[in-house]
Parts: structure tokens; C-alpha cells; sequence
């Protein structure tokens, strides 16, 4: 009888003693400070919002009046030597977070600050600061950017993305519409996705169920615990309620040659690749799946290696690849110096072969330019006392794409995939830059008119 009381005493003071608690406001408070409310505390102050400024000149069409053939109005659309220049003052908005406070690194999409001209960076406790661009890599839409600042700022603490699980709750911080500091939560939905856009195709992201919104890109992805294990992105527009993020663990590297060298330095094996074709499969039979070697460049690592065209590769450091896309977006996560595991089927025995990749020596630039385009180029001369930006092609293999379709030597090219090159030196690091891609798309002028012209490589 006594025992029964005691019992029924004790949850009566413990009942009082649990309202008595619950009542006060530092018990309250703290039940409702969840992780995620801990996290947003952490790093919020490591959430910068940028304001990128770029002027725009534009020029009117000398070709406005062909109104009979709407065809020649846009088929010189991108080149224009007369009209009238007009400025037009840009304005482009998005998020970054700080992940040096040291140094005052930013780390943000590339195309955030696009052909920026002056950037403003704003922190959550309103201080602003100057910014300049460090690095941009395109393909892989990161920059990072450095602040003209002193002491020391706060910064996020680096996660990683090689253990993340489906399910797993994540939180977005950013600047969505320009209203700073916005978090959004959400699930990783899925892994490895591969996102295509008007201009590329990006891969291994990470998809997740909260919406990324203009301004949002280039912000933070965070695990529970406060870590960064994503940028977010907002390249791809079409989804409701869909939103990807860059994973950290492939953004470490391209930091890494951003700081270094203020691009992404790709590593060289020398290996060109191709789809199996439907018979090769049938051939290799158990499923097998992979790309097959097309050429091996000589004095390249996997010639020293022993790779031959026919080989089969089937992984890259493990990872299984099944077309030619996949196996340059694996060797892509490598460095220059690093030593790269194949998987491969040689003379129908499978095998493995290490080989180390290397920079691509700037010396074998036109012997790649001619491979490629089939052109040889000079950086083009003056005319008429004014120099004229682009290199002209001095001679041209009759047997190319470019030769059948009328390009001849005199021509000049202004622009690969947009990008200005001005002289040799220029157009050989762009041709060295896109000897991986499917094709590229050359400015070519003759006189005073300009045209677009896609080569297949």
C-alpha cells in the first residue's frame, strides 16, 4: 500500500516538475531548436548575396531591311562591323558562400557572375565588400570569387558528398527574387543525375526536392549537421518543385585548380573513345557494357601505358561507364599527375592498367587543331593600319568538314563556342579546352560578314 502511494507521489512531482519546466522559456526554446534550426544559425552568417554589373553592347542589324529573307537577317545576327553601339547596363543576382574566411573565398555558379564587370558581395549582417573573380569553369557551372576584405569572415565547414542517402534531409540557404537569406528543406530525391541544358550537358548532380529559384544559385546545400555538401543551381528551369545541386566532393577539385591556377586544368590521357555498338555487345556478351578505344595519341600516358585502339574500357577507378560522355565526366574528377585504374577487356582478356594523366603539352596544339579542324592558323594581321582581332586560317585540309562546306585560307575565326580568340595562343587553349567535346561552334568571318559553322570532333 505504502509502495502504491510512493509510485503515484513520484508522477505526481514529476508530472508538476515536467509542467513547471515546460512553461519556462529556455526549456521551450530549446525544444523547438531542432538541427536544422542549428544549422541555418551556423551558417547563415557564411551566406553572401552577389550583385553582379555588366555593361552590354549591342549593335543595330546592318541587315534590318532585308525584310524579303528573314534567313539573312539571322544568319549574320552574330556579326555586325557597322551599326550603331549601344550600352545597356545588366544587372544579375544570386547567392555564394564563404568557404575561406582567411582569404575571403566565395564560392558561387559560374553563371552568376557571366561577364561581370564589377561584383558586390553583401554579407547577412549587411557589410558589403568589392569582389573579383578568382576563377570560372563553364562546364562545370562554379567560380569562386575573392573579397576585399580584413580580418577573418565566416565561413561554412566543408562536408562531403561520397556517403550521402536518399531520404536524407538537406537544407538550401539563398537569396531567392532578391530576398536575402531565404532557407528552404527538403530530401536528396536522387543521386547521379544528369542534367541537359541548351548549351550542355551536366553531370552527377544531385536532385533534390526543394525548388531552386533565380537568386538561389550558387548558395549552400547543407547535410543535418551543417555541413556543405552541395551548391545549388538553378540551370534547369523547366521542373516544379525540382531542384539540383552541384555534389561538394567534385566541386573540391574544381576549387582547387580555381585557386591554383584560375581555371580547371582537364588531365591528359591521350585516350579518344566511342559507343559499342549493338554487335560489339552481343559480342562481349554477359551484359558487358562500356566504350571502346578509337585513337591513343602518340607520346600520350595511355600510349606509354600500352593502350591500343579496339581495347574495351568498362570502369574508370571502379566506377562502371557506359558511354563516351560518362567516361570523360569520371576522368574529369582526376588531376593532372593522378594516377587513373581502367578496367578493359585487351585481346579479349580482362585486365587492368594504371596509367598517370598529365597537362596537355601546349606543343601539340596544332598538331590537334589540324586533327580536329583540319586547318593550320597565324594570328591574323593588320588591314588597313587597324588590327583585326581573330586568326585567320593559312591552310586547310581539302578532305575536312570545313573545306567541303567552302571555308578557305584568308578566312578568319573570331570565336570558338563564344569564346573570343583573338590570336594563336588564344584559340589553342580553347581547342585544347574543347578536344573533349562532341563539337564546337566556330565565328568564321570572310570580309566584312560573319556565320556560326558547327564541327562535328
Amino acid at each position: 500500500m505504502h509502495k502504491k502511494n510512493f509510485k503515484n507521489n513520484m508522477k505526481n512531482i514529476l508530472g508538476l516538475l515536467f509542467l513547471v519546466l515546460s512553461a519556462s522559456p529556455a526549456f521551450a526554446e530549446a525544444s523547438r531548436e531542432t538541427p536544422v534550426v542549428q544549422a541555418v544559425k551556423a551558417v547563415s552568417p557564411a551566406v553572401v548575396n552577389i550583385n553582379a554589373e555588366h555593361f552590354e553592347t549591342t549593335q543595330q542589324n546592318p541587315f534590318s531591311g532585308f525584310r524579303g529573307d528573314p534567313m539573312m537577317q539571322e544568319f549574320f545576327k552574330d556579326f555586325f562591323e557597322n551599326g550603331r553601339p549601344q550600352r545597356e547596363k545588366r544587372t544579375s543576382l544570386g547567392s555564394g558562400v564563404i568557404i575561406d574566411g582567411q582569404r575571403g573565398l566565395v564560392l558561387t555558379n559560374a553563371h552568376v557572375i557571366e561577364r561581370a564587370g564589377a561584383i558586390k558581395v553583401t554579407m547577412m549582417d549587411e557589410r558589403e565588400f568589392d569582389a573579383e573573380i578568382v576563377g570560372s569553369d563553364v562546364n562545370s557551372d562554379l567560380a569562386v570569387l575573392k573579397l576585399n576584405h580584413s580580418g577573418t569572415l565566416p565561413a561554412v565547414e566543408m562536408g562531403r558528398s561520397d556517403d550521402l542517402m536518399i531520404g536524407e534531409t538537406v537544407i538550401a540557404i539563398g537569396n531567392p527574387f532578391g530576398f536575402s537569406n531565404t532557407v528552404t528543406t527538403g530530401v536528396i530525391s536522387a543521386l547521379g543525375r544528369n542534367i541537359k541544358t541548351d548549351n550542355q550537358t551536366y553531370h552527377n548532380f544531385m536532385q533534390i526536392d526543394a525548388s531552386i529559384n533565380p537568386g538561389n544559385s550558387g548558395g549552400p546545400l547543407l547535410n543535418i549537421n551543417g555541413q556543405l555538401i552541395g551548391i545549388n543551381t538553378a540551370i534547369y528551369a523547366s521542373g516544379q518543385g525540382i531542384g539540383f545541386a552541384i555534389p561538394i566532393n567534385h566541386a573540391k577539385r574544381i576549387i582547387n585548380d580555381l585557386v591554383k591556377y584560375g581555371e580547371v586544368v582537364p588531365p591528359w590521357t591521350g585516350i579518344s573513345v566511342r559507343p559499342i555498338d549493338k554487335r560489339l555487345a552481343n559480342y562481349l556478351g554477359n551484359g558487358r557494357s562500356g566504350v571502346a578505344v578509337g585513337f591513343v595519341e602518340k607520346g600520350s600516358p595511355a600510349a606509354n601505358a600500352g593502350i591500343t585502339s579496339g581495347d574495351i574500357i568498362f570502369a574508370v577507378g571502379g566506377k562502371s561507364v557506359q558511354n563516351p560522355s560518362e567516361f570523360q565526366s569520371i576522368i574529369m574528377e582526376y588531376t593532372p599527375g593522378d594516377e587513373i585504374k581502367l578496367s578493359m577487356l585487351k585481346e579479349n582478356e580482362k585486365t587492368e592498367i594504371e596509367i598517370k594523366s598529365a597537362v596537355y603539352p601546349s606543343a601539340k596544339a596544332p598538331e590537334l587543331t589540324w586533327g580536329l579542324l583540319g586547318i593550320e592558323i597565324k594570328t591574323a594581321a593588320m588591314v588597313s593600319g587597324q588590327t583585326i582581332p581573330g586568326v585567320a586560317i593559312t591552310k586547310i585540309n581539302p578532305q575536312s568538314f570545313l573545306a567541303g562546306i567552302g571555308v578557305r585560307p584568308g578566312d578568319l575565326i573570331r570565336k570558338i563556342d563564344g569564346v573570343k580568340t583573338d590570336n594563336t595562343d588564344g584559340f589553342y587553349k580553347v581547342m585544347m579546352k574543347s578536344r573533349h567535346k562532341s563539337s564546337v561552334v566556330l565565328l568564321i568571318q570572310r570580309g566584312g560578314r560573319g556565320y556560326n559553322v558547327t564541327v562535328n570532333l
